[in-house]
């Protein structure tokens, strides 16, 4: 899993750039101004970081930037389900991450080839590089990114922690808002259930207000319903037969003749159909008069009950139709008060998600208590090595003043920097030097913590030199031999140290100023190591220096 090729394009000051890069401990070097970060810059582009349109070469149109990696297996379940092929090619074992940002400064992403947003490159950057910038020592202050580095190092996380946090955080709000709200609830509670109690008196049907208005509407007209069906009988059956009597004449007239004319047939069975027809209407209309009458006792009870309706639902500002939903929604909305102001639930509620905090809480403490002074002996003699004799490291867990998503205790970093001094905050005690030291050493301690497999330092060794920097480059060399380590650094110790050299070189001329990176090997890397000792005037003594340096077995071919 390393970092296989950067290619940039119209890129600050890189018209145009592709640099294959291999295993082991490689250093980026230059002149003052050269660009040493530029890469950098553009591999943290490609994974995910903030895009800015200032990264675009002047009179481009836009900048390209594409890194290469050796695909982790650990990625594939996630470029999987995020949709992305793997690589160009699914046998290949590639992973290719591409950005891309105009002069607006919006930017574009892709995966593979496949389109993708920048928290998904973030996403996969975290599997393939670790980097350590310049000023790494920053977060030694920060309290978050101090507990971070101990957990990672007692291989614990506090992501489940966090959610039984919130769930107890919940419950606590809960209990806290009906306490609080208790005279409020009861008074909430006597007013629901006094509103219910008066529309329990109608007891309203979900569909009896439509019933009463058609029943009431039919009582109201009854007597001219009834004259209405009398007459109806009166032309069906009439004293010469009425209609029903005609209708069997006819039909019976042109039976009569349907043996001369077929067609009369079919006009038969019509009339024979509508006679039955108005027989069915007259046994119902005399159906209809037997049970009818005009019952103006029940009109007058119809009125009374829709005057309650109509009362009612002009108290509460509604429609009569809504009575009986707001009446349901009274009901439900007693039964939640009734169970918020139900203290003992909510107070059990609340102890057993405290519990599952405590616990988790606890078991994380045990590993930080474990892991503490581990890491603390870990770093103190990596310090040792890093020119700080004398120096003690710890890992201070003090009891937190409440509990939080992060655990019961609060981390810190103390640092004493000689012997008895004693150990105190690591950003009130140390100098620049000594903090970039200390960041060297926790990088270095806890490097194998992560899954990435490419380190990238980017002038963390600011502050160092002499033979505390031959160390610090010795460090790196012995990394590399596990994983692919990159440096960006301004000292030849460190530089003499590497299995591969780059040099960053920038140049001007009437199109401009532009940046470009090269390898080096046997005299031109002599030639840098001794510019990097002496300056731009290369003397025989720099040069024989350098080539001391070189082969002293601190790595590299000359």
């Amino acid at each position: 899993m390393t970092l296989r090729r950067i290619s940039l394009r119209d890129f600050v000051i890189v018209r145009e750039l592709e640099l294959d890069l291999s295993g082991g401990f490689s250093v980026l070097t230059g002149e003052t101004g050269a660009g040493k970060s530029i890469l950098i810059d553009a591999l943290q582009l490609a994974l995910g970081a903030r895009a800015d349109a200032g990264a675009v070469r002047e009179g481009a149109a836009r900048a390209d930037v594409s890194a290469e990696f050796d695909a982790p297996p650990a990625l594939l379940p996630w470029l999987a389900q995020a949709g992305f092929q793997h690589g160009a090619d699914p046998q290949a074992d590639t992973l290719l991450l591409r950005r891309s940002i105009d002069t607006q400064g919006r930017s574009r992403a892709w995966v593979n080839g496949s389109p993708a947003t920048a928290t998904q490159l973030r996403e996969a950057a975290d599997l393939l590089v670790d980097i350590h910038g310049q000023h790494a020592w920053q977060s030694l202050t920060r309290p978050e990114a101090v507990r971070g580095l101990l957990d990672a190092y007692a291989g614990v996380s506090t992501a489940t922690l966090t959610g039984l946090w919130q769930r107890w955080r919940a419950a606590q709000k809960a209990l806290a808002q009906a306490r609080g709200a208790q005279d409020s609830l009861q008074r909430e509670r006597e007013r629901l259930a006094w509103q219910i109690a008066e529309v329990d008196k109608l007891a309203p049907g979900a569909q009896e207000w439509d019933e009463l208005n058609a029943s009431h509407t039919r009582l109201s007209h009854a007597q001219s319903l009834l004259d209405a069906a009398q007459t109806v009988l009166d032309m069906l059956e009439g004293d010469d037969g009425g209609a029903t009597s005609a209708l069997a004449r006819a039909q019976s007239t042109l039976e009569g003749q349907q043996h001369l004319e077929p067609e009369f047939q079919a006009l038969a069975e019509v009339l024979a159909s509508s006679l039955a027809q108005a027989e069915d209407a007259t046994h119902s209309l005399h159906a209809y008069l037997r049970r009818t009458d005009l019952d103006p006792q029940r009109l007058s009870q119809l009125d009374e009950r829709l005057s309650l309706w109509v009362s009612l639902a002009r108290r509460y500002k509604r429609t009569p139709a809504e009575l009986p939903a707001l009446h349901v929604g009274w009901q439900d909305e007693l039964a939640r008060l009734d169970a918020a102001a139900d203290l003992a639930a909510l107070e059990a509620a609340e102890r057993l998600e405290h519990e599952a905090y405590l616990a988790q809480a606890r078991r994380l403490s045990r590993a930080r208590t474990k892991a503490a002074p581990q890491l603390a002996q870990a770093i103190t003699t990596a310090m040792q090595g890093l020119g700080m004799q004398g120096g003690r490291f710890e890992v201070a867990l003090e009891k937190a003043a409440e509990p939080t998503a992060s655990g019961l205790e609060d981390v810190g970093f103390l640092v004493a920097g000689h012997t008895g001094a004693t150990p105190r905050p690591v950003g009130k005690v140390a100098s620049g030097g000594e903090l970039s030291r200390i960041a060297l050493a926790i990088a270095v301690t806890t490097s194998e913590l992560g899954s990435a497999q490419t380190l990238i330092f980017d002038e963390v060794d600011a502050g160092v030199g002499g033979a505390v920097a031959e160390t610090v480059g010795r460090l790196m060399k012995q990394l590399g031999r596990d994983r692919q380590v990159l440096a960006v650094t301004h000292l030849p110790q460190v530089a003499a140290c590497a299995d591969h050299h780059l040099v960053v070189a920038k140049k001007s001329d009437k199109a401009g100023t532009t940046s470009s990176v090269a390898p080096v090997e046997g005299e031109q890397r002599v030639s840098e190591v001794a510019r990097m000792l002496g300056g731009e005037r290369l003397s025989g003594t720099t040069l024989a220096h350098a080539k001391e340096m070189l082969g002293d077995g601190a790595g590299g071919s000359t």
